[in-house]
């Protein structure tokens, strides 16, 4: 079941992710659903699945053999295999504060997105399976970003008109 339930996870996440950049530009209600998969890709699908990982002996050696450059292959395994529980340590602590910071709204949940979008440039080194994903998700998460931004920026907008328009008293 192990095996089934990861993919079967990312593969909902990443769709629902696609709609959700695609009607967060003009919804507050597909924003909130990007923020909580996203969240949920990372909390859920990356740092929980790192974590029970590490915790039922798991192996990531081999994780670097798929990539398109040897360097990348002998760097991970020269590095990183021999020092997993730190490094896949510290990547638990990086996808659960982007997952968080997705989640949490405003300017936090832009550089959630941010994180993300260049955690994603660099995720394609890995292999083949890693870069179809990183084609199929960076425009998303760029669409999400923006509707964040955009929403931001409207909200300053109309705070800022309701200011200038409410009546100053003179006293006196």
């Amino acid at each position: 079941m192990d095996n089934v339930l990861w993919p079967v996870l990312w593969t909902a996440c990443g769709v629902v992710t696609i709609v959700a950049a695609l009607l967060a530009g003009r919804s507050a209600r597909w924003r909130q659903v990007g923020r909580v998969v996203t969240g949920v890709l990372f909390l859920i699908g990356g740092a929980l699945m790192h974590v029970i990982t590490l915790a039922t002996g798991g192996d990531y050696a081999g994780f670097a053999d798929p990539a398109h450059f040897q360097w990348v292959t002998d760097s991970w395994r020269a590095v990183v295999a021999p020092n997993q529980l730190f490094f896949i340590g510290l990547l638990i602590v990086f996808e659960a504060t982007v997952g968080l910071l997705a989640i949490s709204g405003g300017r936090r949940t832009q550089f959630g997105y941010l994180s993300i979008i260049a955690f994603y440039l660099l995720l394609w080194l890995f292999g083949p399976i890693e870069t179809v994903f990183v084609l199929v998700i960076l425009v998303p998460m760029y669409l999400l970003l923006r509707a964040e931004q955009r929403a931001e920026a409207q909200a300053s907008r109309s705070s800022s008109a309701r200011a200038v328009s409410m009546p100053r008293w003179k006293v006196g």
